[in-house]
C-alpha cells in the first residue's frame, strides 16, 4: 500500500473495542467531525493489548526473534521506570502482551509494534514474551505504535515531536501522523517546528525531559537554531557532569547556558562611550585612579588619533582655563 494513499484506508481498517483516552493536553481541539470519528475508531483498534487484539491469540515468542520498530518513539531510556517494570515481571510475570507483526523483509522474525521494554525485560529474565502477532502495513504499524504509546506511556512533548518528524521524513502524510499521535493540525505544526530546529544529537543529549512542555521547547528551538548558540550548546552537552544530570535538569541547564551566552557583555562601570554625530568615529573611555585611556574605532582612527595627539597642548591649555573659571 502506498504511504500517500493510506489515510483513505484508515477508517475502514479500524476494528471495534474499548475506547482508550488520548494523552491529556494533546486533544484534537477544532478537528473536524470525521477526524474525531477516525481517531476514536483507531483508538479502539489498538486498545486490545490487555486481552486479545482484534481476535488474535496471545502466544509465547522467543525474544531473540524480535526486532525493534522501524521508527523510534523514545529519547533515551528511563532506567528507574524500566527497573520497576523488570521487577514487576520478575515477581508476577508479564501481565500485558506486546504487539508484533511478521517481519516485512526477514522470514521467521518479528517486528515489535509496541512493547519494547516488556520484550527487553523478558529477554533479560530468560523468559518467552507474551505477544499478539498481527500482520499489518507500515502505516497501520505506526498508527498502532503511536496510539498505544501515547495512551500508555504519556510520552513527553519532545519525544512526540521527534517521532512526528521521523514519520514525516519517512514520507507519511500529515493526516496519518495526526491520527497516530491523536493531535490536530495546529499541534502537529508546532511539534514539527520544534523538531526541525532542534538537532537530534542535542535532543538525545537532553533526553525525554518529561516535565518540559511545548512553550519551553519552542523557546529553546528559537535559540538553538543560531549557529553560534548551537556550537556553544554542543560544548555544554559534551561535559561529563551534564550527562550525569536528570533529563529535566539537563534541559534547564542547557537553556540557562544558552541564554547566558547570548547576553551582551556588560561594560565596566568605569567605562563610557562617545560617538560622532555621523557615527564615523566611536571612542571608549576607561578611567581608574590616575590612569585614563581612550580607544578609538573608525576607518580613519589613526588619523583622528594623531590629530588628538598633535593638539594635546592646546587641549590641555583649554582644560586649565576651564578649571580656573570653575574655581572663581
Amino acid at each position: 500500500m502506498a504511504r500517500k494513499d493510506v489515510f483513505a484506508n484508515i477508517t475502514s481498517s479500524a476494528n471495534s473495542g474499548t475506547e482508550r483516552r488520548a494523552t491529556p493536553g494533546y486533544a484534537t481541539h477544532g478537528a473536524s467531525r470525521s477526524m474525531i470519528s477516525s481517531l476514536s475508531e483507531l483508538r479502539e483498534k489498538v486498545a486490545q493489548a490487555e486481552q486479545q487484539i482484534s481476535g488474535e491469540a496471545i502466544i509465547d515468542l522467543d525474544p531473540e526473534l524480535l526486532d525493534s520498530s522501524f521508527v523510534a518513539d523514545r529519547i533515551g531510556a528511563d532506567d528507574l521506570a524500566y527497573g520497576e517494570l523488570l521487577e514487576a515481571i520478575r515477581e508476577r510475570g508479564q501481565d500485558t502482551p506486546i504487539m508484533v507483526r511478521p517481519h516485512p523483509t526477514v522470514d521467521g522474525r518479528y517486528q515489535i509494534v509496541f512493547g519494547h521494554r516488556r520484550a527487553r525485560a523478558a529477554k533479560e529474565l530468560g523468559r518467552p514474551v507474551r505477544a499478539v502477532v498481527k500482520p499489518m502495513s507500515d502505516a497501520d504499524h505506526i498508527i498502532a505504535q503511536g496510539q498505544e504509546n501515547s495512551a500508555r506511556e504519556n510520552l513527553s512533548f519532545i519525544e512526540r515531536s521527534m517521532f512526528a518528524h521521523r514519520l514525516l521524513e519517512l514520507s507519511y502524510e500529515k493526516p496519518v501522523i495526526q491520527v497516530a499521535l491523536s493531535i490536530d493540525a495546529p499541534m502537529l505544526t508546532r511539534m514539527l517546528s520544534v523538531a526541525s530546529r532542534v538537532p537530534v544529537d542535542i535532543a538525545n543529549a537532553i533526553g525525554a525531559a518529561k516535565s518540559v512542555g511545548r512553550n519551553r521547547w519552542t523557546e529553546f528551538a528559537q535559540l538553538i537554531e543560531k549557529p553560534s548558540t548551537l556550537e556553544h550548546a554542543r560544548t555544554v552537552i559534551n561535559d561529563e557532569v551534564f550527562s550525569s544530570l536528570d533529563s529535566d535538569i539537563r534541559f534547564e541547564r542547557l537553556l540557562a547556558e544558552i541564554k547566558s551566552a547570548l547576553k551582551p557583555a556588560r561594560r565596566p562601570s568605569n567605562t563610557r562611550e562617545w560617538r560622532a554625530q555621523d557615527s564615523s568615529v566611536r571612542a571608549e573611555f576607561k578611567g581608574s585612579g590616575k590612569s585614563y585611556s581612550i580607544a578609538l574605532k573608525a576607518n580613519d582612527a589613526g588619523r583622528f588619533g594623531r590629530f588628538i595627539a598633535d593638539n594635546l597642548d592646546r587641549l590641555h591649555q583649554e582644560f586649565l582655563k576651564s578649571t580656573q573659571t570653575e574655581g572663581k
